[in-house]
């Protein structure tokens, strides 16, 4: 399971050096439903245990959410990107994954706001089921992702210009 050997993260009251929360972006995209909302609602839980007010926005697909964490990174300390694809007949999957990894990638070193990578590419829509932190799954990627955007903003902080 590719959750094996993850870092346990503590998010609980993660704030600047001013005493305010972290200011976090949480960008969904909005195929597969069922897995979306299991993702989402892990990336809630992760802001909440963090103390943090998160700005949520829906995009309609994982290749728009590079463009969106390009628009909000100027204004928040974190972003979480959060989407599904899964494999079907046609090499659609390579593209769109191949593009949402290297633009949110692009998107965190240009700007140095740290981007959670809570997109899943999978095989089956049970690989999904299995990652969207829903009743039954055996990892929460939407926690997952909100949690490493938010320790690694905590970690840069004292170097935020």
């Amino acid at each position: 399971m590719s959750g094996h050997g993850a870092p346990s993260i503590d998010i609980s009251a993660l704030t600047t050096p001013e005493g305010a929360p972290l200011r976090l972006a949480i960008i969904a995209a909005s195929w597969h439903t069922e897995i979306m909302d299991g993702l989402l609602d892990g990336a809630r839980r992760a802001a909440a245990d963090a103390g943090v007010q998160a700005t949520e926005i829906r995009v309609p697909g994982s290749f728009e959410l590079a463009v969106a964490a390009a628009r909000l990174a100027a204004q928040f300390d974190a972003v979480a990107a959060l989407g599904v694809v899964i494999r079907g007949g046609t090499p659609h999957f390579d593209y769109v994954c191949q593009a949402a990894t290297s633009g949110l990638t692009d998107v965190s070193v240009r700007t140095g706001v740290p981007v959670g990578f809570g997109v899943l590419t999978c095989d089956t829509e049970q690989q999904g089921l299995d990652r969207a932190g829903l009743p039954g799954s055996s990892e929460d990627k939407g926690y997952e992702a909100v949690s490493a955007a938010l320790a690694t903003a905590a970690v840069l902080r004292p170097w935020t210009a």
